[in-house]
């Protein structure tokens, strides 16, 4: 009967530490822009270029979902017409939409610090169509 005993509470306490790591491992995702983006003259350093740097970085991780039947559709020839018209880049880029959803928990894994840093830089300098 001890032995039962013991084997219950060691079951127990097995189950409940196993509880405890899963639970301690869940990561909260928290972006902070750069401190050199925060200079209030826009201190950004090199100019963004929407085809070559951003683009890609929607090409790579967001198209499987953003591929036309939910907006925006982020698909090479589309996006930025879909991203302007829609209202997802404005300044400052902290509160654009895109940047924002990008960042939140939902998004934020898609994407690398770097790549985020690069759209928000492109918002930054006004999210040109270059």
């Amino acid at each position: 009967m001890k032995l039962r005993r013991g084997l219950l509470t060691s079951a127990i306490t097995a189950i409940t530490l196993t509880f405890i790591v899963i639970c301690a491992s869940c990561e909260n995702y928290l972006y902070t822009v750069d401190s050199v983006i925060n200079d209030p003259g826009g201190g950004t350093a090199d100019t963004i270029h929407f085809q070559t740097q951003v683009q890609p970085i929607f090409t790579a991780n967001c198209t499987a979902c953003h591929h036309g039947s939910r907006n925006p559709d982020l698909r090479a020839g589309n996006s930025y017409s879909s991203l302007a018209s829609g209202g997802y880049v404005n300044l400052p880029a902290t509160t654009s939409h895109l940047y924002r959803q990008i960042t939140s928990s939902g998004h934020s894994s898609y994407t690398l610090t770097a790549e985020k840093q690069t759209i928000f830089n492109w918002i930054q300098q006004g999210a040109q169509n270059n």
